[in-house]
């Protein structure tokens, strides 16, 4: 027995209890949020509260069940976070709904069950992280044709501006949502065999070694990709998402902040002769400037979020108590206007810290992973998120031109929602490996009086 007991090792903890602590009290904020609806409007909780709050409970149940059989030591905190995130959307979405008389939130929680439906499967048909490093130079051609899709005639769909979308049938669907997770795929994989040669370093100036110029291709074509984008697609958010996921990686990958440089350069150069040469980007450029200046016009979204934000104040109207659908696209682009107008600065900045948790527990995964490919796949998807975050979130607050990209988990759209469930479960898969502890042979394996399963202990992974 004193041999055995000295054989025990730490083991890391599973915390798949705490998980489910988290998740109840999720709950808790989604179902409690949409009766705070039905009684800030109609005064009473709403007929369907039980089977709205069944329906979610059974997906976030099952997402937790999923995660406890097979990636029993991925991150606790991860799947809360987002439970607690997507019912806040729904609720918020669903007093929308009732100023419009529309059915989306209804709609959005289909499409939070179908992206529920693809994190069971991400996870249990991808028992390895390190599988998609094999499909790099595809998921980059997937990625490219999915980019191209909106702009092909009869399919390709423009909305609010932007040529993003395509359009088959009744169903629509935003491509580059996709794409920004088979991008970030296609980057881990091609920095992890090239990092070493990127990262030599060329002229040295004010201190920072500067890349060689050979080693300028990749760079350069994201910043033509990124351009084309803009141009082609008048999408500026997409444009910045890519590029800066891009340059964040490649600067993961070969610690030299000399690409950061010569990416910001390169970016603000872009930046500056498209607001010279195109329309679109004078006109949000302008907007962001002076949105008073054209009040009933072109600024009128963007003043009546400001308002919405004044009115709310620090804890708000209260739900159902403001008029969040003044603002035009208030259930997708401008949904944090509506929360700062009935909730306040107070939940602002408490969701703001719940997506800042994400990035940090990503970046968590990303530290302790034990490949060079999952960490670039972790701090890639940590990057998607934080840069879609924050221009989405400074545009709505004036902070930076207008985007128009989703806020994740929170905006009304089924093709953001789902891709991010994906981008959720992948972090968890690769968390999942980094904190499973690994076997190692005992120092003690040459005892005859101990056999093979005691010599095999676990050990905390570094």
């Amino acid at each position: 027995m004193a041999a055995n007991a000295s054989l025990l090792q730490f083991v890391h903890r599973r915390r798949r209890g705490a998980e489910l602590f988290l998740l109840i009290l999720a709950l808790v904020v989604g179902i409690g949020a949409y009766a705070s609806v039905g009684l800030g409007v109609d005064g009473e909780v709403p007929t369907n509260l039980v089977g709205y709050g069944g329906w979610l409970a059974a997906l976030v149940v099952a997402a937790h069940v999923v995660v406890r059989l097979v990636a029993p030591y991925a991150d606790p905190v991860l799947l809360p976070i987002v439970a607690a995130l997507n019912g806040m959307g729904l609720a918020v979405i669903h007093r929308i709904d009732l100023a419009e008389d529309s059915g989306r939130a209804d709609q959005q929680l289909i499409w939070m069950t179908v992206g529920v439906a693809l994190f069971v499967a991400t996870l249990v048909f991808l028992p390895d992280h390190r599988v998609l490093a094999r499909f790099t130079y595809t998921a980059g051609l997937a990625a490219i044709v999915l980019l191209i899709l909106p702009m092909l005639p009869v399919i390709g769909n423009e909305v609010n501006g932007a040529r993003i979308w395509i359009q088959v049938g009744p169903l629509g669907f935003q491509p580059g949502e996709v794409a920004k997770v088979l991008l970030v795929v296609t980057f881990a994989g091609y920095l992890v065999v090239h990092r070493d040669a990127l990262a030599l370093a060329g002229r040295r100036l004010l201190f920072i070694d500067f890349p060689r110029g050979r080693d300028l291709g990749p760079i350069l074509v994201m910043w033509v990709v990124s351009l084309g984008i803009l141009i082609l697609q008048k999408d500026l958010g997409s444009s910045l998402l890519f590029f800066g996921l891009f340059l964040i990686m490649l600067y993961v990958a070969t610690e030299r902040p000399g690409w950061l440089v010569v990416g910001g350069a390169m970016f603000f150069g872009g930046a500056a002769v498209a607001f010279q040469i195109f329309a679109h980007v004078q006109q949000r450029v302008d907007i962001w400037l002076d949105p008073f200046a054209d009040r009933n016009g072109d600024g009128y979204q963007l003043v009546q979020a400001l308002y919405g934000f004044a009115w709310g104040g620090l804890i708000g109207r209260g739900l159902g108590e403001g008029m969040p659908s003044r603002v035009p696209e208030s259930e997708s682009d401008f949904i944090m206007a509506a929360i700062g107008e009935e909730l306040g600065l107070t939940a602002v900045i408490a969701i703001l810290l719940l997506y800042g948790l994400i990035v940090e527990r990503a970046l968590r995964a990303a530290l302790i992973s034990r490949d060079g490919f999952g960490k670039l796949v972790a701090t890639g998807l940590a990057g998607v998120l934080a840069l879609q975050v924050f221009v989405v979130i400074g545009g709505v607050t004036r902070l930076i031109p207008l985007t128009g990209l989703t806020t994740p988990f929170l905006s009304y759209g089924g093709s953001s929602l789902v891709a991010n469930w994906v981008i959720i479960a992948l972090l968890l898969r690769i968390s999942d490996h980094a904190r499973r502890p690994v076997p190692a042979i005992s120092e003690e394996a040459d005892d005859p009086d101990l056999n093979e399963t005691q010599v095999v202990k676990t050990v905390k992974p570094s």
